[in-house]
């Protein structure tokens, strides 16, 4: 058969339009109920509108019950909205937080690498360039025995 729906099945203005139509057919039950079984009543004026009144006073008792239902349910929705973005922003701003973290993590590691890096290299550097000096001295000391002799 069908789904049977809840109330938590609707979005916030669905929910809005349920219980305005909940609310409307409530009141229009009402009011042609009370109208019909006044009519069809075998009663004197006086009596009818004693009793019109009366009806009157009882939709309008009944009107303003359904509103205060109404507004509560509204107001718990509007609470559970503010409760959920609340938890929302809270989680996203957890997650940004550690994004923040982990950003600064890689950070740090590809600075400790470079600065190895750096300085193995500019190591191997001073090691070469003491190399070629060494060999530049070697032959030019190597071209003064050579021109001594000559």
């Amino acid at each position: 058969m069908g789904k049977k729906l809840k109330l938590e099945d609707y979005t916030m203005s669905e929910e809005k339009g349920v219980a305005k139509g909940l609310f409307l057919g409530f009141l229009a039950g009402g009011i042609v109920g009370g109208v019909l079984a006044l009519l069809y009543a075998p009663k004197s004026g006086k009596e009818l509108r004693e009793d019109i009144r009366n009806k009157k006073d009882e939709m309008l008792d009944d009107a303003e019950e359904y509103i205060d239902i109404a507004k509560h349910k509204a107001q718990d929705i509007i609470n559970e909205g503010k409760k959920r973005s609340e938890e929302l922003i809270s989680d996203a701003k957890k997650k940004a937080g550690n994004l923040l973290d982990d950003a600064n993590k890689i950070l740090n590691v590809a600075k400790e690498k470079t600065s190895s890096s750096y300085d193995a290299a500019k190591e191997k550097i001073i090691d070469e360039s003491a190399k070629v000096k060494d060999a530049i001295k070697a032959g030019v000391d190597a071209y003064k025995d050579e021109r001594s002799k000559n």
